[in-house]
Protein backbone atom coordinates (compact mmCIF):
# COMPACT_ATOMS: atom_id res chain seq x y z
CA UNK A 1 0.00 0.00 0.00
CA UNK A 2 2.51 2.45 1.02
CA UNK A 3 4.00 1.79 -2.37
CA UNK A 4 1.44 1.98 -4.13
CA UNK A 5 0.53 5.36 -2.68
CA UNK A 6 4.33 6.80 -3.30
CA UNK A 7 4.27 5.71 -7.34
CA UNK A 8 0.49 7.91 -7.49
CA UNK A 9 2.15 10.94 -5.83
CA UNK A 10 4.42 10.70 -8.20
CA UNK A 11 2.48 10.15 -11.33
CA UNK A 12 0.62 13.50 -9.83
CA UNK A 13 3.59 15.76 -9.99
CA UNK A 14 4.68 14.97 -12.78
CA UNK A 15 1.11 14.75 -14.82
CA UNK A 16 -0.76 18.00 -13.59
CA UNK A 17 2.12 21.34 -15.24
CA UNK A 18 2.81 24.10 -12.74
CA UNK A 19 0.33 26.75 -12.25
CA UNK A 20 0.38 29.59 -14.59
CA UNK A 21 1.00 33.29 -13.37
CA UNK A 22 -1.23 35.66 -14.44
CA UNK A 23 1.39 38.20 -15.41
CA UNK A 24 4.24 36.69 -18.41
CA UNK A 25 7.49 36.53 -17.27
CA UNK A 26 6.34 36.85 -13.66
CA UNK A 27 7.54 33.46 -12.54
CA UNK A 28 11.01 34.14 -13.67
CA UNK A 29 11.11 36.68 -10.92
CA UNK A 30 10.50 37.08 -7.27
CA UNK A 31 7.03 38.05 -6.66
CA UNK A 32 7.25 41.49 -5.38
CA UNK A 33 7.91 41.70 -9.28
CA UNK A 34 4.64 40.87 -9.96
CA UNK A 35 3.44 43.32 -7.32
CA UNK A 36 5.49 46.33 -9.56
CA UNK A 37 4.04 45.32 -12.37
CA UNK A 38 0.69 45.40 -11.67
CA UNK A 39 1.38 49.12 -9.63
CA UNK A 40 2.75 50.35 -13.18
CA UNK A 41 -0.09 49.24 -15.19
CA UNK A 42 -2.49 50.96 -12.21
CA UNK A 43 -0.49 54.16 -12.67
CA UNK A 44 0.21 54.15 -16.17
CA UNK A 45 -3.86 53.79 -16.40
CA UNK A 46 -3.89 56.70 -14.02
CA UNK A 47 -1.78 59.01 -15.93
CA UNK A 48 -3.89 58.25 -19.38
CA UNK A 49 -7.32 58.99 -17.48
CA UNK A 50 -6.06 62.30 -15.75
CA UNK A 51 -4.28 63.20 -19.66
CA UNK A 52 -7.91 62.31 -21.26
CA UNK A 53 -9.74 64.46 -18.41
CA UNK A 54 -7.64 67.55 -19.38
CA UNK A 55 -8.41 67.24 -23.15
CA UNK A 56 -11.82 67.30 -21.97
CA UNK A 57 -11.38 70.31 -19.80
CA UNK A 58 -9.11 71.99 -23.03
CA UNK A 59 -11.84 70.59 -25.33
CA UNK A 60 -14.55 72.35 -23.12
CA UNK A 61 -11.96 75.85 -23.36
CA UNK A 62 -12.30 76.43 -27.03
CA UNK A 63 -15.83 77.09 -26.39
CA UNK A 64 -15.31 80.47 -25.21
CA UNK A 65 -12.46 80.93 -27.55
CA UNK A 66 -14.92 80.24 -30.92
CA UNK A 67 -18.15 82.31 -29.05
CA UNK A 68 -15.69 85.24 -28.78
CA UNK A 69 -14.80 85.09 -32.18
CA UNK A 70 -18.58 84.56 -33.52
CA UNK A 71 -19.21 87.41 -31.57
CA UNK A 72 -16.51 89.69 -33.12
CA UNK A 73 -17.18 88.42 -36.56
CA UNK A 74 -21.05 89.38 -35.85
CA UNK A 75 -20.08 93.35 -35.15
CA UNK A 76 -20.93 95.39 -38.12
CA UNK A 77 -17.79 96.99 -37.96
CA UNK A 78 -15.98 93.47 -38.14
CA UNK A 79 -17.93 92.50 -41.14
CA UNK A 80 -16.51 95.36 -42.80
CA UNK A 81 -12.96 93.92 -42.41
CA UNK A 82 -12.92 90.95 -43.57
CA UNK A 83 -8.91 89.85 -41.75
CA UNK A 84 -10.14 90.34 -38.62
CA UNK A 85 -12.94 88.51 -38.82
CA UNK A 86 -12.63 84.89 -38.24
CA UNK A 87 -8.82 84.16 -36.62
CA UNK A 88 -10.25 83.88 -33.00
CA UNK A 89 -12.82 81.53 -34.35
CA UNK A 90 -10.42 79.52 -36.16
CA UNK A 91 -7.83 79.00 -33.53
CA UNK A 92 -10.99 77.84 -31.40
CA UNK A 93 -11.63 75.32 -33.96
CA UNK A 94 -7.94 74.08 -34.02
CA UNK A 95 -8.28 73.93 -30.39
CA UNK A 96 -10.93 72.30 -30.28
CA UNK A 97 -10.00 69.13 -32.72
CA UNK A 98 -6.85 68.80 -30.89
CA UNK A 99 -8.05 68.76 -27.55
CA UNK A 100 -10.64 65.68 -29.44
CA UNK A 101 -7.24 64.11 -30.69
CA UNK A 102 -5.39 64.46 -27.15
CA UNK A 103 -8.49 62.94 -25.57
CA UNK A 104 -8.41 59.90 -27.80
CA UNK A 105 -5.15 59.28 -27.71
CA UNK A 106 -5.31 59.10 -23.93
CA UNK A 107 -8.08 56.88 -23.60
CA UNK A 108 -7.20 54.47 -25.99
CA UNK A 109 -3.61 54.92 -25.13
CA UNK A 110 -2.57 55.83 -28.79
CA UNK A 111 1.06 57.53 -27.70
CA UNK A 112 1.98 58.68 -30.95
CA UNK A 113 -1.24 60.44 -31.12
CA UNK A 114 -0.70 62.01 -27.50
CA UNK A 115 2.44 63.36 -28.59
CA UNK A 116 0.89 65.06 -31.98
CA UNK A 117 -1.55 66.78 -29.62
CA UNK A 118 1.14 67.76 -27.14
CA UNK A 119 3.33 69.31 -29.95
CA UNK A 120 0.36 70.90 -31.84
CA UNK A 121 -1.22 72.62 -28.25
CA UNK A 122 1.50 73.78 -27.55
CA UNK A 123 1.76 75.62 -31.10
CA UNK A 124 -1.45 76.98 -30.67
CA UNK A 125 -0.86 78.25 -27.21
CA UNK A 126 1.84 80.23 -28.46
CA UNK A 127 -0.26 81.19 -31.20
CA UNK A 128 -2.78 82.47 -29.12
CA UNK A 129 -0.34 83.82 -26.20
CA UNK A 130 1.11 85.93 -29.48
CA UNK A 131 -2.49 87.21 -30.80
CA UNK A 132 -2.98 88.59 -26.82
CA UNK A 133 -0.06 90.28 -27.00
CA UNK A 134 -0.59 91.91 -30.03
CA UNK A 135 -4.45 93.05 -29.39
CA UNK A 136 -2.94 94.46 -26.02
CA UNK A 137 -0.54 96.16 -27.30
CA UNK A 138 -2.32 97.71 -30.53
CA UNK A 139 -5.34 98.40 -28.30
CA UNK A 140 -3.62 100.11 -25.47
CA UNK A 141 -3.80 104.06 -27.43
CA UNK A 142 -7.04 105.88 -26.96
CA UNK A 143 -7.94 108.64 -29.32
CA UNK A 144 -11.45 109.26 -27.44
CA UNK A 145 -12.14 113.00 -26.00
CA UNK A 146 -14.74 113.94 -24.21
CA UNK A 147 -17.00 116.77 -25.54
CA UNK A 148 -18.43 118.99 -22.41
CA UNK A 149 -22.32 118.59 -22.07
CA UNK A 150 -22.61 115.67 -24.78
CA UNK A 151 -23.24 112.15 -23.46
CA UNK A 152 -21.08 110.78 -25.95
CA UNK A 153 -17.13 111.18 -26.89
CA UNK A 154 -15.59 112.02 -30.34
CA UNK A 155 -12.19 110.63 -31.77
CA UNK A 156 -9.15 111.62 -32.76
CA UNK A 157 -7.75 109.77 -35.25
CA UNK A 158 -4.06 110.59 -34.01
CA UNK A 159 -4.68 108.72 -30.44
CA UNK A 160 -4.62 105.29 -32.09
CA UNK A 161 -1.91 102.60 -32.42
CA UNK A 162 0.36 103.22 -36.00
CA UNK A 163 0.17 99.86 -36.76
CA UNK A 164 -3.36 99.27 -36.43
CA UNK A 165 -4.41 103.04 -38.19
CA UNK A 166 -1.90 102.06 -41.22
CA UNK A 167 -3.72 98.81 -41.60
CA UNK A 168 -7.20 99.91 -41.55
CA UNK A 169 -7.23 103.34 -43.18
CA UNK A 170 -4.36 103.49 -46.17
CA UNK A 171 -6.04 104.20 -48.75
CA UNK A 172 -7.06 100.98 -50.92
CA UNK A 173 -8.15 99.27 -47.35
CA UNK A 174 -10.30 102.06 -46.42
CA UNK A 175 -12.20 102.52 -49.69
CA UNK A 176 -13.65 98.79 -49.32
CA UNK A 177 -14.69 99.75 -45.63
CA UNK A 178 -16.05 103.02 -46.65
CA UNK A 179 -18.23 101.25 -49.17
CA UNK A 180 -19.49 98.67 -46.27
CA UNK A 181 -20.04 101.24 -43.86
CA UNK A 182 -22.50 103.01 -46.29
CA UNK A 183 -24.59 100.08 -46.99
CA UNK A 184 -24.71 98.49 -43.48
CA UNK A 185 -27.66 100.07 -41.14
CA UNK A 186 -25.23 101.05 -38.19
CA UNK A 187 -26.28 105.10 -38.96
CA UNK A 188 -29.89 104.54 -40.69
CA UNK A 189 -30.84 102.49 -36.88
CA UNK A 190 -30.31 106.25 -35.58
CA UNK A 191 -33.35 107.45 -37.33
CA UNK A 192 -35.15 105.35 -35.76
CA UNK A 193 -33.79 105.21 -31.90
CA UNK A 194 -33.00 108.84 -31.49
CA UNK A 195 -35.63 111.98 -32.58
CA UNK A 196 -35.33 114.97 -30.52
CA UNK A 197 -32.01 116.91 -30.19
CA UNK A 198 -31.99 116.76 -26.25
CA UNK A 199 -32.24 112.92 -26.57
CA UNK A 200 -29.65 112.95 -29.47
CA UNK A 201 -26.71 114.82 -27.39
CA UNK A 202 -27.46 113.12 -24.52
CA UNK A 203 -26.99 109.65 -25.96
CA UNK A 204 -24.17 107.51 -25.44
CA UNK A 205 -23.64 107.04 -29.13
CA UNK A 206 -20.69 104.10 -30.11
CA UNK A 207 -17.36 105.14 -31.40
CA UNK A 208 -18.04 104.45 -35.15
CA UNK A 209 -21.43 106.33 -34.75
CA UNK A 210 -19.80 108.95 -33.22
CA UNK A 211 -17.63 109.27 -36.09
CA UNK A 212 -19.18 108.43 -39.04
CA UNK A 213 -22.93 109.18 -38.60
CA UNK A 214 -22.44 113.16 -38.00
CA UNK A 215 -20.33 115.95 -38.01
CA UNK A 216 -17.68 117.06 -35.74
CA UNK A 217 -19.16 118.79 -32.87
CA UNK A 218 -16.41 121.72 -32.62
CA UNK A 219 -18.25 122.70 -36.81
CA UNK A 220 -21.09 124.02 -35.22
CA UNK A 221 -23.38 122.39 -37.54
CA UNK A 222 -27.05 122.56 -36.39
CA UNK A 223 -29.11 119.09 -35.77
CA UNK A 224 -32.16 118.56 -38.20
CA UNK A 225 -31.77 114.76 -37.55
CA UNK A 226 -29.24 112.40 -36.26
CA UNK A 227 -27.95 112.47 -39.89
CA UNK A 228 -29.25 115.38 -41.26
CA UNK A 229 -27.37 118.34 -40.07
CA UNK A 230 -27.04 122.34 -41.50
CA UNK A 231 -25.95 125.50 -41.06
CA UNK A 232 -21.90 124.83 -39.87
CA UNK A 233 -20.85 127.76 -37.98
CA UNK A 234 -16.91 126.96 -38.22
CA UNK A 235 -15.72 125.02 -40.69
CA UNK A 236 -12.35 125.70 -40.85
CA UNK A 237 -12.21 124.25 -37.32
CA UNK A 238 -11.64 120.61 -38.86
CA UNK A 239 -10.89 119.23 -42.10
CA UNK A 240 -13.65 116.81 -41.81
CA UNK A 241 -15.96 120.12 -41.54
CA UNK A 242 -16.02 120.56 -45.30
CA UNK A 243 -16.22 116.65 -45.97
CA UNK A 244 -19.62 116.36 -44.50
CA UNK A 245 -22.40 115.26 -46.69
CA UNK A 246 -26.33 115.15 -45.96
CA UNK A 247 -26.42 112.30 -48.47
CA UNK A 248 -27.03 109.02 -47.06
CA UNK A 249 -24.16 107.41 -49.25
CA UNK A 250 -21.51 109.78 -47.53
CA UNK A 251 -22.09 111.42 -44.31
CA UNK A 252 -18.96 111.69 -42.77
CA UNK A 253 -17.79 108.07 -43.98
CA UNK A 254 -14.54 109.60 -45.60
CA UNK A 255 -13.88 111.60 -42.21
CA UNK A 256 -10.75 111.27 -40.47
CA UNK A 257 -13.62 111.21 -37.36
CA UNK A 258 -14.85 108.39 -39.31
CA UNK A 259 -11.80 106.34 -38.97
CA UNK A 260 -10.84 107.08 -35.98
CA UNK A 261 -14.70 106.18 -34.77
CA UNK A 262 -14.30 102.47 -36.22
CA UNK A 263 -11.07 101.90 -34.26
CA UNK A 264 -12.74 103.08 -31.54
CA UNK A 265 -15.43 100.33 -32.11
CA UNK A 266 -12.49 98.07 -32.43
CA UNK A 267 -10.79 99.00 -29.76
CA UNK A 268 -13.60 98.72 -27.30
CA UNK A 269 -14.55 95.02 -28.64
CA UNK A 270 -11.14 93.68 -29.23
CA UNK A 271 -10.61 94.53 -25.26
CA UNK A 272 -13.58 92.89 -24.29
CA UNK A 273 -13.03 89.80 -25.79
CA UNK A 274 -9.72 89.66 -24.68
CA UNK A 275 -10.52 89.25 -21.10
CA UNK A 276 -12.72 85.88 -22.31
CA UNK A 277 -9.26 85.04 -24.34
CA UNK A 278 -7.02 85.52 -20.95
CA UNK A 279 -8.79 83.17 -18.87
CA UNK A 280 -9.02 80.56 -21.31
CA UNK A 281 -5.41 80.62 -22.22
CA UNK A 282 -4.32 80.50 -18.70
CA UNK A 283 -6.76 77.30 -18.12
CA UNK A 284 -5.12 75.96 -21.02
CA UNK A 285 -1.83 75.94 -19.79
CA UNK A 286 -2.65 74.98 -16.70
CA UNK A 287 -4.10 71.98 -18.65
CA UNK A 288 -1.34 71.49 -20.86
CA UNK A 289 1.70 71.46 -18.13
CA UNK A 290 -0.45 69.06 -16.49
CA UNK A 291 -0.94 66.57 -19.20
CA UNK A 292 3.01 67.06 -19.96
CA UNK A 293 3.30 65.89 -16.39
CA UNK A 294 1.08 63.07 -16.53
CA UNK A 295 2.39 62.28 -20.38
CA UNK A 296 6.60 61.74 -19.01
CA UNK A 297 5.06 60.15 -15.51
CA UNK A 298 3.52 57.44 -17.64
CA UNK A 299 6.46 57.03 -20.13
CA UNK A 300 8.54 57.17 -17.18
CA UNK A 301 6.61 54.37 -15.65
CA UNK A 302 6.35 51.78 -19.05
CA UNK A 303 10.30 52.08 -19.42
CA UNK A 304 10.90 52.01 -15.43
CA UNK A 305 8.65 48.49 -16.29
CA UNK A 306 10.57 47.48 -19.47
CA UNK A 307 13.65 47.21 -17.54
CA UNK A 308 12.68 45.52 -14.87
CA UNK A 309 11.58 42.77 -17.01
CA UNK A 310 14.76 42.85 -18.89
CA UNK A 311 13.07 44.28 -22.21
CA UNK A 312 15.44 47.16 -22.51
Amino acid sequence: MSLLLLLSLLFIDVAVPPPRFPWKKCQHFHSSHCTFSFESKVAMSMSNNITAFLNFVAFMCSIPIIAAGTWLASKPDNECIHWLRWPVVFMGLAVMLVSLAGFVGAYWKKEGLLGVYLVCMAILIILLLVLLVLAFVVTRPNGAYSVPGKGYSEFRLAGFSSWLRNRITDGDSWGNIRACLAVSDICPKLNTEIITADQFFAAHLSPIKSGCCKPPTICGYQYVNPTVWNNPTNTIADADCSIWNNDPNQLCYNCDACKAGLLGNLRKEWRKANLILILTVVVLIWVYLIACSAYRNAQTEQLFERYKQGWA
